[in-house]
């Protein structure tokens, strides 16, 4: 009987194993309960990676994919200001957040989730059940679309705020637009009238050259609300014209991979509503670049003002220094221009300087810096050319200025002529530019002196 007694019974189990067993049992019975009340059951560790998920699949997704993968990948409005469930620090209940389904599509889940601690105090991870709010009907369902709607722009206009330059503002709303659609890419195109394509103003992701094509025909149909087109590789591309103040057409498009999922009407709402902001950044960038542009040219003539023409030549310089270019400075006033204010009155002063001005430009290459001094005074830097070079111009000048501006104040008028000076920077001498601008303008005087109406060099003496 001892011997039988002694083979039945049970081996000795250490209370490490039981401890074990206990939790692992608790662990698998928590894991059984909550699967059968929440639709996403998980935990992270201290970096957000997923160490545990369910039920299997789990929307959409293989549980076995998603292990030890980054829960910031399955956020689709990924990014700063977006609540995280999976990186909470404190008790959270009943917080939303839109997660990427395995199948492409995207569900709005209701999560409540609490950090996991660590003897220490520390935070180690994080666990949480959550709820799918996406198959509401009804009512229901329209009030989740509209709250994810304005999360979305929230969270555009949130990464917009993070920028104040509009080129920056525009790559940050079209990054939280594409997160937030699950898109491949997404850009702004010009449509300039009286041509037939467009022209990129703003891009991010990938894949653009195989969709401009048809979003600009697309755009160019007409139609101005959103509309869902294939591109000839199969992706779906979503557009919608966006008119700025300044009447330039332009649009916003949206476009998913070849085996992307088409869109939706939720998808149409939000570009439609996501237009209106980059309108609104399209318009502060033109302010920006008017009040730029203000800031540097003279408002009369349209030509570089006396601090931008300084600035520009400072910069130019030092690059025809690098390539051992010369360069050269034309310093030119007009002769007898007071008397055109006196009898003929300002308006005709004020198109006296605006017809100067074009005839600089006209005389000069687009490369070569021409500017208004301020009165009658004008200053023209001309890029790897010598004096012989700007002579040639001068020449021209004297002889083109009296016959362009002869038209305006008549004949019986103040004979207006043209006094240049004429100072070159030859390439290793690194002469200053203050010595380069008084020998270009006593050179201008000397003629004034000489009697006008002429050109003057000022060659620079060698030691």
């Amino acid at each position: 009987m001892h011997d039988i007694a002694a083979a039945e019974a049970p081996p000795k189990v250490s209370p490490a194993e039981l401890l074990q067993g206990a939790l692992l049992d608790s662990r698998q019975r928590w894991r059984d309960l909550v699967s059968l009340v929440a639709d996403f059951v998980f935990e992270t560790d201290e970096w957000g990676c997923f160490t545990m998920a369910g039920p299997d699949p789990a929307l959409a997704w293989d549980v076995s994919t998603l292990m030890g993968q980054s829960s910031a990948s399955l956020l689709a409005e990924g990014g700063g200001g977006v609540f995280n469930p999976f990186r909470v620090t404190a008790r959270v209940r009943h917080r939303r957040a839109w997660l990427k389904r395995g199948d492409g599509g995207i569900a709005c889940i209701m999560f409540c989730a609490a950090p996991i601690w660590d003897v220490a105090g520390r935070v180690t991870g994080a666990r949480g059940i959550g709820i799918d709010m996406t198959e509401l009907d009804g009512q229901a369902a329209q009030v989740a679309a509209t709250l994810r709607r304005a999360e979305v722009l929230d969270h555009i206009l949130w990464r917009m705020g993070q920028e104040v330059m509009a080129p920056r503002m525009m790559a940050a709303a079209l990054d939280a637009l594409t997160n937030a659609l699950g898109a491949e890419g997404a850009a702004v195109l010009l449509l300039p009238s009286g041509e037939t394509g467009g022209r990129l103003a703003h891009v991010t992701g990938t894949g653009v050259e195989a969709v401009i094509d048809t979003a600009v025909s697309q755009l160019r149909s007409g139609e101005t609300g959103p509309t869902q087109i294939p591109a000839p590789g199969g992706n779906p591309v979503l557009c919608v014209v966006c008119k700025t103040k300044s009447s330039e057409k332009t649009g916003l498009i949206v476009w998913r991979g070849a085996t992307g999922r088409a869109w939706d009407r939720d998808d149409s709402l939000l570009i439609a509503s996501a237009s209106n902001i980059v309108r609104m950044v399209l318009e502060h960038d033109a302010v920006q670049y008017e009040m730029a542009s203000q800031a540097r040219t003279d408002s009369l003539t349209g030509l570089l003002n006396r601090r931008a023409f300084l600035e520009e030549v400072e910069r130019h310089v030092t690059r025809l220094d690098r390539e051992l270019q010369p360069g050269t400075l034309i310093f030119a006033d007009l002769d007898h221009f007071k008397p055109v204010n006196d009898r003929l009155g300002h308006e005709t002063g004020d198109r006296v300087l605006q017809v100067t001005a074009a005839l600089l430009r006209k005389t000069f290459r687009p490369g070569d810096l021409v500017a208004r001094l301020g009165g009658d005074e004008f200053a023209v830097w001309l890029n790897g050319a010598d004096h012989m070079t700007a002579a040639e111009r001068a020449e021209f000048l004297r002889d083109a200025v009296p016959r362009e501006l002869t038209g305006i104040i008549g004949p019986d008028g103040p004979r207006l002529t043209m006094s240049i000076g004429i100072a070159s920077r030859e390439p290793g001498t690194a002469e200053p530019l203050d010595s380069v601008m008084r020998r270009a303008d006593m050179a201008m005087y000397e003629v004034k002196r000489g009697g006008r109406g002429h050109w003057r060099v000022s060659l620079r003496k060698r030691s």
